[in-house]
């Protein structure tokens, strides 16, 4: 039934952006934790799926500190095709954050592929997803990183825990222990959670 349904809406998404590489969300649809990244890099359009560049190799260690096996998960991102610039040195396309805009196109996909796979707790990672999952422009990740707070979203409730990027961590690595910290507060947060009758 949510296979079925996230087909549907996968198909909606691609038909509305034939355009452009799209990197759709993937994993285990019946997932406690859905986990939601910012946009894809050039890795993830490469091989059409979120979190296997260099923050894959991130999100790895993460899933170890967490004992959770990645094929458990559901990943997608906020913006489903990779926001690009041109860099100033190579002229070639880098990264570079989803504009507003851009981030308004997917809201209510998102918003949807949250209420199918319908988990436990939602894990945002970065700025981008935590103010597009608080529909809060002021929400900031440097406030709320690494607390469990209760959201209704399309009139369910969830537990929203939001983490540094684990790009962050690459940049600047006075977030490792930080970024650690939360990871383990996570995962003593799922613990009693999961474990609850």
């Amino acid at each position: 039934m949510k296979k079925t349904k996230l087909q549907e809406l996968n198909k909606t998404i691609k038909d509305a952006f034939k355009e452009k590489d799209i990197v759709l969300g993937n994993g285990d649809e019946n997932s406690t934790i859905i986990l939601i990244g910012e946009a894809p890099g050039a890795k993830e359009v490469e091989l059409k799926e979120p979190f296997v560049g260099q923050a894959g190799k991130h999100l790895t260690k993460f899933l170890e500190i967490l004992k959770i096996d990645r094929k458990d998960l559901y990943i997608t991102n906020t913006v489903k095709f990779r926001p690009t610039k041109d860099s100033a040195k190579t002229g070639k396309p880098i990264n570079r954050a989803p504009s507003k805009d851009e981030i308004n196109m997917f809201k209510d996909y998102l918003f949807d592929e949250i209420h199918i796979v319908n988990p436990k707790v939602i894990v945002t990672l970065g700025n981008v997803p935590l103010k597009t999952v608080l529909q809060n422009e002021g929400a900031t990740i440097g406030e709320l990183h690494g607390k469990d707070i209760e959201i209704n979203l399309q009139e369910k409730e969830y537990y929203l825990f939001p983490l540094y990027h684990p790009a962050a961590v690459i940049y600047k690595q006075d977030l490792k222990e930080t970024y650690e910290n939360d990871l383990r507060n996570l995962s003593e947060f799922l613990d009693k959670l999961l474990t609850r009758v």
